[in-house]
């Protein structure tokens, strides 16, 4: 079969997978540009800004990818009845994961709040006096945003599995837009400190959930919500969207968790080291974006696919994805490869810094290209077809013992520093990829349908 030609009675024709992962990318593009542009913002009230922000940034990552995998778990429900053509209950299914979100991220701003100076300290020790003030402050304004960020991931989750992404994507440019102009005139105008980039972020993302909100329970969308403040929670439908996003969820809160153990660990090696690592993670992440961005989409594609009983077509897009996820990050890289002195220069950082953060993204980039899209696409194929679990074994199993194990074995006990943490990181990919890749060809992921 022509992998680049889809068959006439396939779900998805290239067109409208260009139509799903194009506007993803332009939504990922946007809020990794806006991260990249509020560090070049915080360079600018020094390394001690730098370090503080970058801290707390990765415990807000945790945070994120959590209710962004809860949401992959509704979306699952919803694409799998929809492939089933039971409208109704994929309806159901979205209320139940927006009502869910809301009401789970309310309680954990409030507990991230009053908790907030001991997981500064339960997380990242003993770190410079400055270096915990500003990351105190910067972590009380993100609590707060964490309802809002739950709603629109929710959100943008529902519109997915419609093959909508356009319609969050307008969202998320407006207010990112909004947001960079909000903290450009709080940082160079205002004079603000830290605040300066916390505070507009609240309100852009306050806006974002409001905007989706407003469009999730339009009554001409297909998979519209009631515009109703009592809800009454169904169990069965609840219990199908935890069983998908709560591994999911899991598995991303405890992988960013044990970024933040190895960023703890980086902390040790000196406050060059975490702006280093802050500068080498805020550059480097634009090597995989296309792929994160891609392997939303997949998740919706394949639970169509699943939710039509056709696991010929999972099998056949999965191959064609991780092809376009491999071609996206090649040329992606070109790109970075070629600017990043320029890129580096904005960050104002000493040459010694400098240095380290190029090694940083230049590694980066060659194994996002060989060895990124099958530890972390491929897996994507699994959750779109309900197999949560068996992922989230598998990945924690392989980032305790070779994320985090190897990073203090190779970075402290070998003596080679902050860069062994990214050795032990490449590492996890590769033995995680060898794993997925015996799953995929044993089949047993297609035993885990939902619906």
């Amino acid at each position: 079969m022509n992998i680049f030609k889809t068959p006439e009675n396939y779900l998805y024709s290239n067109r409208a997978l260009l139509a799903l992962f194009i506007p993803l990318l332009i939504e990922y593009s946007l809020e990794f540009f806006m991260g990249f542009a509020d560090s070049v913002m915080v360079a600018s009230l020094g390394e001690v800004a730098i370090s503080g922000v970058s801290l707390v940034d990765f415990l807000v990552q945790l945070i994120i990818f959590s209710f962004s995998a809860l949401a992959t778990g509704g979306a699952v429900v919803a694409g799998q009845y929809l492939g089933s053509n039971q409208i109704k209950k994929a309806q159901d299914s979205a209320t139940q994961l927006v009502w869910f979100s809301t009401i789970f991220s309310t309680i954990l701003m409030v507990v991230v709040i009053i908790l907030r100076q001991f997981l500064i300290g339960l997380l990242f020790g003993q770190i410079e006096a400055d270096v915990w003030a500003t990351a105190d402050v910067y972590l009380y304004f993100m609590a707060l945003s964490i309802p809002f960020l739950a709603i629109y991931n929710a959100g943008s989750a529902i519109f997915r599995t419609t093959n909508n992404a356009r319609t969050p994507m307008q969202i998320l440019f407006i207010c990112d837009v909004l947001n960079v102009i909000g903290n450009a005139i709080c940082i160079y105008y205002l004079g603000w400190d830290v605040r300066g980039v916390a505070i507009p972020t609240v309100i852009a993302r306050a806006l974002a959930a409001v905007l989706i909100l407003y469009f999730v329970t339009r009554k001409d969308y297909k998979l519209h919500i009631k515009r109703t403040l009592k809800h009454k929670f169904n169990a069965i439908l609840l219990k199908k969207v935890l069983q998908v996003g709560i591994p999911y969820g899991v598995e991303n809160g405890l992988f960013q968790l044990g970024r933040v153990l190895v960023l703890s660990l980086v902390s040790t090696f000196g406050t060059m080291a975490i702006a280093a690592n802050s500068v080498g993670y805020a550059i480097g992440i634009f090597s995989v974006l296309p792929g994160f961005a891609i392997n939303l989409g997949l998740t919706a594609v394949i639970s169509r696919c699943v939710g039509a009983n056709d696991y010929e077509q999972a099998r056949y897009y999965n191959k064609k994805i991780l092809i376009i996820v491999v071609i996206s990050h090649i040329i992606v890289n070109a790109i970075i490869f070629a600017s990043l002195p320029l890129i580096l220069s904005i960050y104002n950082l000493s040459p010694q810094t400098a240095a380290m953060a190029s090694e940083m993204v230049i590694w980066h980039g060659i194994f996002a290209i060989i060895i990124w899209p099958l530890s972390f696409t491929l897996p994507s194929t699994f959750r779109g077809a309900g197999d949560s679990k068996s992922v989230m074994y598998i990945s924690l199993i392989v980032m305790f013992a070779c994320r985090i194990g190897l990073s203090y074995v190779i970075a402290d006990w070998m003596g080679i520093g902050v860069f062994g943490t990214w050795i032990a990181m490449f590492i996890d990919w590769y033995v995680r990829a060898g794993i997925y890749i015996y799953r995929y060809f044993s089949n047993k992921w297609t035993e885990y349908r939902v619906v």
